[in-house]
């Protein structure tokens, strides 16, 4: 009996997890099956483009995993059982499995308007193009993404009234360079900024809110040890409570540098998912599993088309004096959403690797809780 492989969610971090196992293992031992909702992978990391109107490229998840021999289930996941090692899908249906990687990411934490998610940034778009100029805009929010939403939305409609309300300074998480340029490019949009804005009252005729992501809460009444609804895991991805689950992504708490928690992010997502890929493959077929500590380099930030910041920062994600800006820096996060996009879609063009059969004999349980 082959041992069964489920991935649930087919993100950057569920995709990249899939297709590693696919390259690790032999399939004469091993069935891997991705689940999720859509029929097309989802380019998170564009949707303050997609709000905008602009053509964002869909990708169809059965043309990417062609020639892999990974198995696509289109199902709405809707509960987990990690103690009788089941799936439940909406439509009622059952998938059973051996190793469960986790991978259904994240949603707004607000309600409202927002650019989570694929849906989320449609109606952004639509409500966006009923608006008159003269028209209100708020963006809550001074992270990445609500940094990338009001300069996108203030570049794509200069006749409107853009803002962006922030709970301390806006860009105070940013080095003196990037954090100037940031507040210069908002100038030069237009953008009113409003700081220290916490119980503030700012009416406006469209509210876009980016204050944060919030864990699906499945992974909560799983059975698996969570945290603010994150699935807890060790240095491999692996659960810290049931050995046959791993999380990757934004679903997954897992500790950085440092000790402190991996942000929610693509940055973050796709090592998780290298690292729990290779942990599985070597646990099943009696290597030893890599304990790779995952780190940051940059975080890249799109101010509208043709200006950017590239910030670079500390293992820990620490903001450095260092960072490219203006025009460059937008051609260098364009070029590394490309790049991301390009390696998902073609799984089969990446660094052949060795398939390994399982280890002999093979027992699931006995695999799976090596250390």
């Amino acid at each position: 009996m082959k041992h069964r492989i489920v991935v649930l969610g087919a993100g950057y971090a569920g995709l990249h997890a899939a297709g590693r196992l696919a390259r690790r293992l032999h399939p004469a031992d091993t069935e891997i099956t991705l689940v999720n909702a859509e029929p097309h992978f989802v380019q998170r990391i564009r949707m303050h483009q997609l709000a905008t109107g602009q053509h964002v490229a869909r990708r169809p998840l059965r043309d990417i995993l062609a020639g892999t021999g990974v198995t696509l289930r289109q199902a709405r996941v809707v509960a987990v059982d990690a103690g009788h090692n089941t799936v439940t899908c909406e439509d009622g249906r059952q998938i059973n499995f051996d190793t469960l990687v986790y991978a259904l990411g994240s949603t707004a934490a607000a309600e409202g308007h927002h650019i989570a998610g694929e849906q989320g940034a449609l109606r952004v778009r639509d409500r966006l193009r009923a608006l008159p100029d003269g028209a209100s805009v708020l963006v809550v929010g001074g992270g990445l993404t609500g940094i990338e939403a009001v300069t996108e939305i203030a570049e794509s409609r200069p006749g409107l009234d853009v803002r962006i309300a922030v709970r301390g300074e806006f860009g105070d998480w940013l080095g003196d360079r990037a954090r100037t340029h940031l507040h210069g490019a908002a100038a030069r949009l237009g953008i009113t900024v409003h700081e220290h804005t916490d119980g503030a009252r700012l009416p406006a005729d469209l509210t876009v809110w980016a204050t944060g992501f919030t864990a699906h809460p499945i992974a909560g009444a799983s059975g698996v040890t969570v945290t603010d609804g994150r699935i807890v895991v060790d240095e491999t991805m692996r659960s810290v409570s049931h050995p046959h689950v791993y999380a990757v992504g934004d679903a997954a708490l897992a500790a950085g540098p440092g000790g402190r928690p991996l942000r929610m992010s693509c940055a973050s997502g796709t090592p998780m998912a290298w690292q729990a890929a290779d942990a599985i493959a070597a646990r099943l077929t009696g290597g030893e599993p890599p304990r790779n500590t995952i780190r940051y380099h940059a975080q890249c930030i799109s101010l509208g088309r043709r200006d950017g910041i590239i910030q670079v920062v500390t293992a820990d994600d620490r903001a450095t004096p260092k960072a490219l800006t203006g025009r460059p820096a937008a051609r260098v996060k364009e070029l590394i959403c490309a790049g991301a996009a390009w390696n998902l879609a073609h799984p089969t063009m990446l660094l052949p690797a060795r398939r390994r059969h399982l280890a002999v004999p093979h027992n699931p349980a006995e695999a799976l809780t090596t250390p």
